[in-house]
């Protein structure tokens, strides 16, 4: 699309009031919600949409404007109402657009656009029949099927032509169990940078049926005891530690806020010398995965610590030119409707020496940690209170009894320090995260971990 148009014209306009930088960001997109709820079809959203933003960056500050009319005299008037809100030097490097770079993608193996509309009403159908089939006492199930299929263009004044396209299917099911006054949930969730192949691994009814008897299983649980204790993190718990304790805190922009208590700590140790983390998006089919970022910076892999020791931070464009460095490929947008930002991708523990259940067997009294649930942090602090959705006692090195209503509350470099095991193995988790009113697609992985000690929230 953009190369029909001229667009080192449109560029020297948005500069004309100053400036150190600009570009256009292009998209055009299509996707399809369903929602089943109470054994009904509650939703079916399908539609297509598409878009251009323009931004300047003067003085370390960004000017930025959409429309969804798509002309030249349109990207000209953008450009001049853009160019006004700026003032600054004149900039006068020549933009040569002449070298076009198309990202390669990662292969989909079954296109969701290829897929009847029927076929995918009938997954979240089978997942709600297959969950409230299972046991009387699950009351409620919600499956939900989305997909989404988006081609980006983004040029800029450094002479950048980029192309990029994504494609993205999710599903999930919460189901609901009561018995009396007591209300257990629980929710399963597969997805990533691919195409209706995700249930060729695991089916709508075998997701289901997890997510029911989690709930079922919470159910007949008995409350969790409280206090300081050591806990098992398992790699199937999903990567919540590992994106709120430590993750957004790395994100450059909040760093260089004075918000994180990761600022200015470059060099230093903030973890456990058995911790490294790493955020990767080149990481195949993963659901934080691109080829190039909403910037046009290509994805790579980043290593934000390494043996405990923080070596930096996750960057987009205007953080990185604050800084005096490169751009990490971390400048993440949700739509063309909103400005590229700081974010994380796939954000990872790596892997350590011990086999999990070695980790289990060396602890003498604890909580296992099968599945975490959502949580809280605080960036400028580090601390955080997460919730367990799946737990067990630990009693002399074996996993015991399952309990219920655990939360897990601690701070993130306090807790990060006391990780005295790491299992060799790695388990994903998938999510949406939300930062400045923006979505994106992420995914966090973990291998089990060791916590020598942390408070869990419980009965006392």
């Amino acid at each position: 699309m953009l190369e029909h148009f001229d667009c080192a014209a449109i560029l020297r306009r948005a500069l004309s009031g100053g400036g150190e930088f600009a570009d256009i960001y292009f998209e055009e997109g299509s996707s399809t919600a369903i929602v089943c709820e109470d054994s009904k079809i509650e939703r079916v959203l399908a539609g297509a949409d598409r878009g251009v933003g323009i931004r300047v960056i003067s003085d370390l500050r960004t000017a930025y404007a959409f429309s969804n009319e798509i002309s030249e005299s349109s990207l000209l008037a953008l450009a001049e109402t853009v160019s006004r809100a700026v003032k600054g030097k004149k900039f006068d490097r020549v933009i040569d657009l002449t070298r076009k770079i198309v990202g390669t993608g990662f292969p989909i193996l079954l296109p969701p656009e290829d897929i009847p509309l029927k076929q995918k009403i009938a997954t979240v159908s089978a997942a709600d029949l297959a969950a409230r089939g299972l046991d009387g006492k699950i009351r409620q199930v919600t499956a939900m099927y989305r997909d989404g299929t988006a081609k980006a263009q983004i040029v800029n004044s450094c002479g950048e032509f980029i192309e990029t396209a994504r494609t993205g299917t999710v599903f999930t099911v919460q189901a609901i169990a009561a018995e009396g006054s007591l209300v257990q949930t629980g929710y399963e969730a597969i997805g990533g940078v691919r195409g209706f192949e995700i249930f060729q691994t695991m089916g709508p009814e075998e997701l289901a049926l997890a997510a029911a008897r989690r709930s079922l299983m919470m159910l007949g649980a008995r409350k969790a005891p409280g206090g300081t204790m050591a806990v098992v993190l398992s790699s199937e718990a999903g990567g919540t530690m590992v994106h709120e304790a430590i993750g957004h805190g790395l994100e450059a922009d909040l760093a260089q806020a004075g918000m994180s208590v990761y600022a200015g700590k470059a060099g230093t140790r903030v973890a456990s010398p058995l911790v490294t983390v790493i955020d990767d998006a080149t990481i195949a089919n993963a659901r934080g995965s691109f080829s190039f970022d909403d910037e046009g910076t290509p994805a790579q892999r980043t290593v934000l610590v390494e043996n405990g020791i923080l070596k930096g931070y996750m960057y987009d464009r205007l953080s990185a030119m604050k800084d005096g460095c490169l751009s990490t490929g971390n400048g993440r947008r949700e739509s063309y409707q909103t400005k590229p930002i700081a974010r994380m991708t796939n954000t990872l523990i790596a892997p350590g020496t011990t086999p999990p259940g070695e980790i289990i067997q060396g602890v003498r009294e604890g909580l296992f940690v099968k599945k975490m649930g959502g949580g809280q942090v605080n960036t400028v602090n580090g601390d955080f209170v997460f919730e367990v959705s799946e737990g067990y006692l630990i009693a002399n090195g074996e996993i015991a009894e399952p309990v219920r209503g655990a939360t897990l509350t601690g701070n993130g470099p306090d807790v990060l320090n006391k990780i005295t095991k790491v299992g060799t193995d790695l388990g994903f988790g998938i999510g949406t995260c939300g930062k400045e009113g923006q979505g994106v697609p992420v995914s966090d992985a973990q291998p089990t971990l060791l916590i020598s000690e942390i408070t869990v929230g419980g009965t006392a």
